[in-house]
């Protein structure tokens, strides 16, 4: 028969050096998303926020909806995106997707 206080500290102690070994795989799965997902989209809301602080008057845009147009005044947070002649929008800043041509 097996000796049941033997058995349970083998047990005991093979599970201390195993504590460390079950978060690598968390680890690992950590630096993965932060390489596939957050660096990326990181990087990309610099891009954006750098394409915002170069827009000026006269640039034509194209909007988060898919709107084409000139961008014919810019407030702090608004912009005024002329679509067709005499037709003026406002629309916030951030939803300026590109920069199609520069003034």
């Amino acid at each position: 028969m097996i000796d049941l206080a033997y058995a349970t500290g083998s047990a005991s102690g093979g599970a201390s050096g195993s504590g460390f070994m079950s978060f690598i795989p968390l680890i690992f799965m950590f630096a993965i998303f932060y390489l596939l997902l957050i660096r990326p989209q990181q990087k990309k809301a610099k891009e954006h926020k750098a394409l915002l602080e170069t827009l000026q008057k006269g640039d034509q845009v194209v909007t988060a909806g898919g709107i084409h147009g000139k961008v014919t005044a810019i407030d702090d947070g608004v912009v005024v995106v002329e679509v067709a002649t005499g037709v003026n929008i406002r629309i916030n800043k951030a939803f300026i997707a590109s920069i199609s041509k520069k003034a």
